[in-house]
């Protein structure tokens, strides 16, 4: 089965991400050690840029 044509155009107009998911800044605080998961709430965290790869 083929991929419609107007879908096709809409994934590649998509820009690029900003800015990490919340499971992404989880894991990465995570790493860090600056986010416990007993104590620590998954709302409210910090906004993390997405590195340049």
């Amino acid at each position: 089965m083929s991929l419609d044509p107007s879908l096709r155009i809409a994934a590649q107009t998509a820009g690029k991400r900003s800015v990490m998911t919340r499971a992404e800044r989880i894991t990465k605080m995570l790493a860090d050690k600056k986010f416990d998961m007993k104590s620590g709430k998954p709302l409210g965290l910090p906004k993390t840029l997405v590195p340049k790869g």
